[in-house]
């Protein structure tokens, strides 16, 4: 009998560590460094700002080498996104802006279905990241701010205009 109990306490030790793993990954999935916004269309403009700071040596690329309109990927940034955008309705349009005063950034945004990317470099004369697109679909998005070399820290504001 000992022997049984024995094996059968091997056998969920087992199961355990198959199954803790996937939860704990489910859940991170959904962590960011920084915050977490929550916006649905008509939003109040201060809804839509926070702030973080950069310094990972992460390449974005690995996420995804181009976006879905054929643009690159580049930058460094922290292997776990820096921000969650849940978008609780579907947007014509969006405009995503990194200000660290003009310093060389870089912005990911990865969709709901995973395989949607959009990444952002310069804006116009600044060296500041920004996206500005439409069709934004309903769902959670992962957003990475990252600096054009590894480990630069620089403290941004982030914003969502519609």
């Amino acid at each position: 009998m000992k022997n049984r109990r024995f094996q059968f306490q091997s056998q969920l030790g087992w199961l355990s560590a198959l199954i803790i793993p996937i939860i704990a990954t489910s859940a991170s999935a959904q962590t960011a460094n920084f915050a977490t916004l929550k916006l649905s269309p008509g939003f109040e403009p201060a809804e839509g700002i926070t702030s973080g700071y950069t310094g990972g040596t992460y390449s974005v690329s690995a996420i995804k080498n181009r976006d879905r309109d054929k643009k690159a990927c580049i930058g460094f940034a922290d292997p776990t996104p820096d921000h969650i955008l849940i978008l609780e309705k579907y947007f014509t349009s969006l405009k995503i802006l990194v200000n660290t005063g003009g310093s060389d950034t870089t912005l990911l945004i990865q969709g709901p279905d995973e395989e949607t990317v959009r990444c952002g470099d310069d804006t116009g004369k600044s060296k500041d990241a920004s996206i500005s697109d439409r069709q934004w679909k309903e769902g959670t998005y992962k957003i990475w701010v990252g600096t054009f070399n590894p480990g630069v820290k620089l403290n941004y504001k982030l914003t969502v205009q519609q």
